[in-house]
């Protein structure tokens, strides 16, 4: 069997160490270098010759961190890796994932088209914007669901009967149902308009949730508008108590303000990507030994999706 290696790139060092120390290895030597001009140069510390090497890297913004990821490849590939296998936590331009409307790009599938012609044998990714995004890859995708590490947490809280799911917008309707069958519970839908992104022109919600404790399903949270309405539209609709889920938490702008002033319980995200600040009602829960699991039965040739709940 090949020996296993486990890298990162600079962006998601902190989950790649908890990645390693669950899987039982140290993390692996390697040198991110830049020039005076901002252009980036990797070297690897140690011989990856016929080694599987795995490289954690979430591509969040800026477009470096693509570029690091896809420099981290071509030197493994160049250095014999016996295979290289990525592991992003969270896929960058996963939103731009269809030509909703004339004359523009299709981000997603660029990037995998870059992955794939730098030499990656297999992408390990979780809770994609668009699970369809697969078939964006001609090599192997594991696909991760986040419910393995929220569903356990969700039960932990004892809601009982009175629980019910919501999703933000339509889109999010297969996520947010897949959570409600775990619990048996309903489901309700925020039905939302947008004018232009980032910007809400109306929302109503499409179900009763007169007394109950909801919970708001989304795979991102960015600036947290959406989010942040649609809560205090259940609250409004009589909602006893509301908190969200989200597996990506980007939250730019004013997210981490809106989040804290928002009749939200709580916010329970994973640790794909870093906080920027604190927040009291931010919950991260860590994804480091879901992938540590998924890393070995990749290794070992079983089955990833027994790790689903």
């Amino acid at each position: 069997m090949p020996q296993v290696k486990i890298f990162s790139a600079t962006a998601t060092t902190y989950l790649a160490e908890k990645i390693a120390t669950a899987y039982g290895l140290p993390l692996g030597d390697l040198s991110v270098s830049r020039f005076s001009d901002g252009e980036i140069g990797v070297h690897f510390n140690e011989s990856v010759r016929g080694a599987e090497v795995f490289i954690v890297q979430s591509t969040i913004p800026p477009a470096d961190n693509l570029m690091e990821l896809m420099l981290m490849i071509d030197a493994a590939k160049r250095a014999s890796a016996h295979k290289v296998i990525v592991v992003m936590p969270y896929f960058g331009y996963a939103r731009q994932d269809r030509k909703d409307r004339p004359r523009v790009s299709i981000g997603a599938k660029v990037v995998a088209n870059a992955i794939q012609s730098v030499g990656a044998d297999r992408l390990m990714t979780c809770d994609l914007h668009a699970g369809q995004i697969q078939g964006f890859f001609d090599i192997p995708v594991d696909h991760l669901d986040g419910s393995a590490i929220f569903v356990p947490y969700l039960r932990s809280l004892n809601l009982g009967n009175d629980l019910i799911f919501a999703s933000p917008d339509v889109g999010g309707v297969v996520r947010t149902r897949s959570f409600a069958k775990n619990f048996g519970a309903e489901m309700v839908v925020c039905d939302k308009h947008r004018k232009r992104a980032n910007e809400i022109a109306s929302m109503q919600v499409i179900g009763d949730v007169e007394g109950m404790d909801v919970v708001l399903v989304d795979d991102m949270v960015d600036t947290a508008g959406t989010m942040t309405k649609a809560a205090e539209l259940l609250k409004d609709k009589g909602a006893k108590t509301v908190r969200a889920v989200a597996t990506h938490p980007l939250l730019s702008g004013p997210a981490y303000e809106r989040i804290e002033n928002s009749v939200l319980e709580e916010l329970v995200v994973s640790d794909t990507i870093r906080l920027k600040q604190p927040c009291s009602k931010i919950k991260v829960l860590s994804f480091a030994e879901l992938f540590a699991r998924a890393i070995n039965n990749v290794v070992t040739h079983e089955s990833i999706s027994s790790l689903f709940i």
